[in-house]
């Protein structure tokens, strides 16, 4: 067997950690041949590959980012004479098949080659969580860590000049990161795209927090709205699959709430430090787990399917159910209402 890795979207903690545990298990379980595919798709179109080995992939588990580099802007998908081109090159490489590690957009560009013949099996990666089927991915736990951390440092500086402090973190269309990090960071008021929020909920509550007097401390989710309002797009970048790069809603909310409060606003956006850096212990146990049930779908012959982590196994799920979806926090998760309940503004 002879497979192709690649990494496609953004990059994030415990890609290699993916890489390695693929490499290794595919060596180990079927004496396979693996190859490396150089910046996502577009390496795949391109044809630039180097070959994976043992040595290759050791001493890598703790570094961040990818060793194969990544793209996402690449779309083999965005026309036919692309599709064609990447299929003809997977052809020329002698792919047997192709693991693609990543998140929406890859899943859906991997869902579109596998119907056009090409073997496939997803890793779902995201330091989002934001994947359809998956209940964690990995770098999920790693943003949490940085974000939370950055929570903590604003505290004091919110606490010693009485201000209240805004902490903008990423998600696109899903709360996830701004849920957990705002529990453990215990922010004040939690801000998510799923909840709109009542601008005038917040004023009040940095009016009874002033009166203590306090600081407060907000978490905001790069995708979150006032009602009735529009999310905030930072810019468009037309030949990526997703074109929309949210962010600076935390610069928006400060304008709302300065001019009704006596205390400084400051905004914060932590942009891609959430990316960066090396995975916690935790991302890289879940990632090598993620990249060892890929080669084991692969030596069973079960394609076009993404390894998921479900009620805490390891599984796999059909490309089909993933590509184009989104999972956002549902209005029901326990953890809404555990934040309510110890007094967090939800922005209701």
């Amino acid at each position: 067997m002879r497979v192709g890795v690649l990494t496609g979207g953004g990059d994030c903690p415990g890609l290699n950690a993916v890489i390695r545990a693929v490499t290794k298990s595919l060596m180990r379980c079927c004496q396979a041949e693996v190859i490396g595919i150089e910046d996502g798709f577009a390496g795949l179109m391109e044809g630039r590959v180097h070959p994976l080995d043992w040595d290759a992939v050791s001493g890598i588990l703790f570094s961040g980012g990818t060793i194969l580099g990544t793209s996402n802007r690449a779309n083999p998908l965005a026309s036919k004479e692309s599709t064609e081109q990447a299929l003809a090159q997977a052809g020329v490489l002698g792919l047997d098949a192709l693991v693609a590690i990543g998140g929406n957009g890859t899943m859906t560009i991997a869902h579109g080659l596998a119907e056009r013949g090409l073997p496939i099996v997803g890793v779902p990666k995201t330091i989002d969580n934001d994947i359809e089927g998956c209940e964690r991915s990995f770098g999920f736990d790693t943003a949490v860590a940085t974000v939370t951390q950055a929570l903590e440092h604003v505290q004091t500086t919110g606490q010693s000049h009485g201000r209240v402090m805004i902490v903008e973190t990423m998600g696109r269309y899903a709360g996830w990161i701004a849920l957990e990090a705002g529990i453990a960071g215990a922010a004040d008021a939690i801000l998510l795209p799923e909840i709109d929020f009542d601008p005038e909920a917040l004023i009040e509550l940095c009016r009874q927090r002033e009166a203590k007097p306090r600081y407060t401390v907000i978490c905001i989710a790069e995708g979150a709205k006032p009602r009735g309002g529009e999310l905030t797009v930072e810019r468009m970048i037309q030949d990526s699959p997703d074109p929309i790069r949210l962010g600076g809603v935390a610069h928006h909310l400060r304008t709302m709430l300065e001019p009704q409060l006596h205390s400084e606003v400051r905004a914060t956006v932590l942009g891609h430090v959430q990316r960066g850096g090396s995975p916690t212990p935790f991302d890289r146990v879940l990632a090598t787990q993620f990249g060892n049930h890929a080669a084991q779908l692969l030596e069973a012959g079960q394609f076009n399917r993404m390894v998921t982590l479900e009620h805490g196994a390891m599984g796999s799920i059909a490309l089909e159910e993933v590509a184009d979806r989104t999972r956002q926090v549902p209005l029901d998760h326990p953890l809404l209402e555990t934040a309510r309940d110890i007094g967090v503004c939800l922005g209701e």
